[in-house]
């Protein structure tokens, strides 16, 4: 059960009125690290999950995730508030009333003209939100990994969003978003090696000969060594040989056939088969020549084939 308190979670305080950061600000509304897709993705992970510790703590954050959206969406709006009466009366001039919405040279006129200065549930961009965001997959040691990840990504456009404002008020309530991600992500590293073992996520081990085994692809330039692909846990492995048919066959694929399908599959072979002796003349070969491109052999100056 929810309930809404009309006082948010943090004070907005917007000097003045900028459409284009408000524009901007959506990436946090709508966007794929927005406030929402982490709201819905640590819901639907609270749901399913059966340890009641990691349930409570999932259904918190993801409440106070709404509580985010709640900021972030008055924001926009606040942000918008100006040019929203000036755009729906007419006040100004069609150019000059064009230019306060696009001043700052990106799409918040989508904001201002299709969604009336609110706060759509779409990106920066204009691409509307997508569950596909929501990146769960059950796995407790799965997920709490992929949910501090989601933090981290959020925390960066928090901070990209900060560098873009001079507005001091906006400054203060994306510091705290920002921060509250910090502490987002210290609960779930938390609860992820309160799970003991959990690494390898999941319940099968992989096989022991390949585990630690770290295969030197891209080569052709410095090689750079350190602790995640050399020294005693690892296994190095940089000859292009022994980087094939690992497991000790010939590194071919095989499929068993009963008699029938066999039949078919070779009557489908011999139908569609090349034959490599044969030299058709072509289109492009025939364009060649209109081109004053030199015939290749079999063919005439003027293109036509010899016979």
């Amino acid at each position: 059960m929810f309930a809404h308190n009309k006082r948010l979670q943090y004070t907005v305080r917007v000097s003045e009125t900028n459409p284009g950061l408000a524009n901007l600000m959506l990436e946090q509304f709508g966007g794929p690290q927005g406030e929402l897709a982490a709201a819905c993705r640590y819901f639907t992970q609270a749901l399913a999950e059966d340890d009641p510790g990691r349930k409570d703590m999932l259904f918190d954050i993801a409440t106070e995730e709404l509580s985010h959206l709640e900021v972030i969406g008055n924001i926009v709006v606040m942000l918008n508030k100006g040019a929203k009466g000036r755009l729906a009366e007419g006040v100004d001039e069609e150019g000059e009333l064009y230019r306060s919405i696009t001043g700052a040279g990106n799409d918040s006129h989508l904001t201002q003209v299709l969604y009336g200065a609110g706060a759509p549930l779409v990106n920066s961009a204009g691409v509307p939100w997508s569950a596909a965001y929501i990146d769960t997959i059950g796995e407790p040691t799965a997920d709490l990994r992929s949910n501090i990840a989601a933090e981290a990504r959020a925390k960066i456009v928090y901070e990209r969003l900060i560098n873009l404002t001079e507005d001091p008020g906006v400054k203060e309530a994306l510091g705290f978003l920002m921060t509250r991600e910090i502490a987002h992500q210290k609960s779930f590293e938390k609860a992820l090696y309160a799970i003991q073992p959990n690494f390898p996520p999941g319940k099968l081990q992989g096989k022991p000969e390949f585990t630690s085994v770290y295969f030197d692809m891209s080569q052709g330039g410095p090689e750079v060594r350190g602790s995640w692909n050399d020294g005693q846990k690892w296994e190095t492995v940089s000859d292009r040989e022994q980087q094939l048919a690992v497991d000790g066959g010939d590194g071919s694929a095989t499929v068993a056939l009963d008699n029938e399908e066999e039949a078919l599959l070779n009557q489908l072979a011999a139908r569609t088969m090349s034959d490599p002796e044969a030299d058709p003349l072509t289109g492009a070969e025939l364009g060649e020549a209109l081109n004053g491109i030199e015939p290749a052999d079999g063919q005439t100056d003027d293109g036509t084939l010899l016979r």
